[in-house]
């Protein structure tokens, strides 16, 4: 099956009356904040999209992305293979009243003006949250070992005087 580029921007009401599944790709060189955060990446992102109603009769899409980035070990300075797969569930809002009244279940997601959602937005935002915080190997992988993190000895603090003192020979008066 031959995988096609998804659209930025979509109707996610229009696309659950239509019950429109998407299967395809978006391009990483168009997901800048997320290329400024990585060392590099693969040319694309499988995407899986679904649009429907709920029970409630609430506009739902969920899916989920699969990528590979690299990302620079903190730990010895070296870029290292990262797997991102993300899996999301979101009901389209319009004003905060909405956001209240969401289940717990779907993630509020706000459409603008024309009742349209940036997809290429919300999935470069996915994406970004699910990098580590702190990116590093395995420790079995890394080229740095625990031996090698030790930057040497603290040398003790100078002995001041306690401040308080003055105050313990007060009371023995």
């Amino acid at each position: 099956m031959q995988k096609v580029k998804l659209p930025h921007q979509i109707d996610p009401v229009k696309s659950a009356l239509q019950r429109s599944d998407y299967e395809g790709v978006v391009n990483t060189s168009d997901m800048v904040r997320l290329n400024n955060i990585v060392v590099s990446s693969d040319d694309y992102v499988e995407a899986n999209v679904q649009f429907l109603k709920d029970e409630q009769g609430l506009t739902v899409f969920r899916g989920s992305l699969m990528t590979s980035v690299e990302l620079l070990c903190q730990r010895c300075n070296e870029a290292f293979k990262q797997n991102l797969n993300v899996e999301f569930c979101y009901s389209p809002v319009q004003g905060e009243d909405e956001f209240d009244s969401l289940p717990e279940a779907y993630e509020p997601v706000e459409v603008d003006e024309h009742g349209m959602v940036n997809l290429l937005q919300l999935f470069e935002d996915d994406l970004m949250v699910s990098l580590p915080l702190v990116p590093r190997h395995a420790e079995a992988e890394c080229t740095v070992t625990e031996s090698d993190m030790q930057f040497g000895q603290l040398k003790p603090e100078d002995e001041r005087p306690n401040p308080f003192a003055v105050l313990k020979e007060l009371k023995r008066d």
